[in-house]
């Protein structure tokens, strides 16, 4: 599998502080890590996609630096469309959504930069919003995000036929949203192949902290999306905060340290009768009744392990790039590590060139190192 780690958590509006951040991070990064050549996983807001997608001497820019760098560049994040590092977050980052024309041309804008910068013979991939959050969502809505996607298919066939470069595009769920887990995306993804949707171009990103906070059982999740005759383009190495007794007052303490003011943080209970859901820790601390295990969306560095009774999701994550490297194609899916949370991380003691080395180092004894020889 293709490893790489993704750039936003560097925060970067514009060309010079993408480039500035290949520079300062991605590649002290990758010598810090001691290897030849490190993957990244850009994260390209919308302005910058556009300038990027017109202006080919800006591409080769880019590209000059990520050679010179020891980089390469075969997955990007579409997710967040711009002002990913703003003071607050919370529920800006689902839009605009699947139902409104910018979504579909940010999209393409970046597939159109991926394929110029891809490595020969390499795929590229592109995470993206499942459709929006759940609130206001209309058939109307449903029906445009229908529409969009079979475009991005038609689009994205047109570009490998002009450039040679297939781009996928991988809807990634997300709890809270309206495609919340896998078996959501599977079920809206799968009746609408006959819709134009092609799952040639089309697939799924699993986040693999987004799939310990929905409970589901990872081997399954992939093998349903393999049922489905869908594909796992994408997994983001990521872990949630697990806590087997939400009650313990000392667990409510080390959690009320996470709290914080950017982001969305998800909170899922795991009850004999089903899930009960929070949309942000804060809500959860007051609200959930706290009488079965906690998880929380809050991406952990995967190396890291936090003082008990705190735990992580790692071993979802194990279970789920094992699972996905049995798959015909596992090796071309592309693992990126998505730990964006460094700037709010209560107590985090180290930088973050060397975090981000440290979780490198901890994917490839893991994941790589660890995979069963096909």
């Amino acid at each position: 599998m293709l490893l790489s780690y993704c750039t936003n958590v560097h925060p970067a509006e514009d060309f010079d502080g993408v480039i500035r951040q290949l520079r300062e991070y991605a590649g002290p990064i990758r010598r810090r890590a001691g290897l030849e050549t490190l993957g990244v996983g850009m994260w390209l807001p919308a302005g910058l996609a556009r300038q990027l997608a017109g202006s080919a001497e800006d591409r080769a820019a880019l590209r000059d630096v990520l050679d010179t760098e020891g980089l390469q560049l075969h997955t990007i994040n579409a997710f967040p469309y711009g002002g990913f590092h703003n003071e607050v977050v919370k529920l800006d980052v689902y839009k605009p959504t699947w139902a409104e024309r910018e979504r579909l041309e940010y999209t393409l804008d970046c597939a159109e930069v991926l394929a110029a910068l891809l490595p020969e013979d390499t795929a590229g991939s592109i995470s993206t919003l499942p459709l929006a959050w759940r609130a206001d969502w209309t058939e109307n809505d449903d029906d445009a995000a229908t529409s969009a996607f079979a475009e991005l298919s038609s689009r994205l066939r047109d570009l490998r036929d002009r450039t040679g470069k297939t781009v996928r595009v991988a809807v990634e769920p997300e709890p809270g949203c309206i495609l919340d887990t896998v078996a959501d995306v599977v079920s809206w993804l799968a009746p609408r192949i006959q819709r134009g949707i092609d799952p040639e171009f089309v697939g799924l990103c699993v986040d693999t902290c987004h799939l310990a906070v929905s409970f589901a059982d990872p081997a399954g999740a992939v093998r349903q999306i393999d049922a489905a005759g869908l594909r796992v383009v994408k997994v983001q190495a990521s872990a949630a905060l697990h806590v087997t007794d939400p009650s313990d007052p000392a667990a409510r303490d080390a959690l009320a340290g996470f709290v914080e003011p950017r982001y969305l943080h998800q909170v899922r209970e795991s009850q004999p009768a089903g899930i009960v859901p929070a949309d942000d820790l804060d809500e959860a601390l007051r609200d959930l009744p706290g009488e079965n295990a906690w998880r929380v969306h809050f991406h952990i560095p995967l190396h890291h392990v936090p003082a008990e009774p705190l735990e992580t999701t790692v071993d979802v994550l194990r279970q789920t790039v094992a699972e996905v490297d049995q798959l015909p194609y596992g090796p071309e899916v592309h693992l990126d590590i998505e730990t964006y949370t460094w700037s709010v991380l209560p107590g985090a003691s180290v930088g973050i060139t060397e975090g981000i080395a440290a979780e490198i180092a901890w994917a490839k004894s893991n994941l790589l190192d660890a995979a069963p020889v096909r």
